[in-house]
């Protein structure tokens, strides 16, 4: 083979090698995109945003290196058993809500933690953590732990707000519960179902 040939050759392997670098660095940097951040964690970016005054490129920089940090977690499946423990734990608490609306709140609190870690997320104190790697992985429903987690911290919440945080958090209660290929929205109809007593 002659050397003009040669070096003709060599261009085009090189000119192929790029063009496929490219495309991988642009399909990596799309998958981690403001548009795809947005679409993942859809009312958990907008609160990030807001955390951070409007400034996007803040919160996609957080929410990517939230995706970097726990987006490979693989959620741990329950035992049967298990399963139907935390379901008592939860009715128990939603009972004593209208005794102790305080109390149950702070019940539930302890057992979406336990909940989490059973399933595999960071336990322990490391609250902001667990919150972090749930927001990957059930962005739609974290903000109800979250707003539950922050009635039973610091003023006492009124009742009305307490109930209302306790049904907030019971989708991800849902969430955590069910096997991975259980996942699926919850229906307006069951939402609209789920009352605490004496509310």
């Amino acid at each position: 083979m002659s050397t003009p040939v040669l070096i003709v050759l060599i261009v085009i392997v090189v000119a192929v090698l790029a063009v496929g670098a490219v495309t991988l660095n642009r399909r990596a940097a799309g998958s981690h995109g403001p548009r795809s951040l947005k679409r993942r964690f859809g009312p958990e970016y907008d609160r990030v945003v807001s955390r951070h005054d409007g400034d996007t490129k803040a919160a996609d920089r957080e929410l990517a290196e939230r995706v970097q940090r726990h987006g490979d977690l693989r959620e741990l499946p329950l035992e049967p058993a298990e399963r139907e423990r935390f379901e008592a734990r939860w009715a128990a608490a939603q009972e004593h809500f209208v005794e102790s609306p305080q109390q149950a709140l702070a019940d539930v609190d302890r057992l979406l933690a336990e909940l989490a870690g059973a399933r595999g997320f960071p336990d322990g104190d490391r609250h902001a953590d667990r919150i972090d790697a749930l927001s990957v992985h059930h962005a739609q429903h974290v903000h109800g732990y979250r707003r539950l987690h922050d009635a039973t911290q610091g003023e006492q919440a009124d009742t009305e707000e307490m109930r209302e945080a306790m049904i907030d958090a019971r989708a991800l209660f849902d969430d955590l519960v069910s096997q991975p290929e259980q996942h699926r929205p919850r229906s307006k109809s069951r939402h609209n179902k789920l009352q605490l007593k004496g509310s």
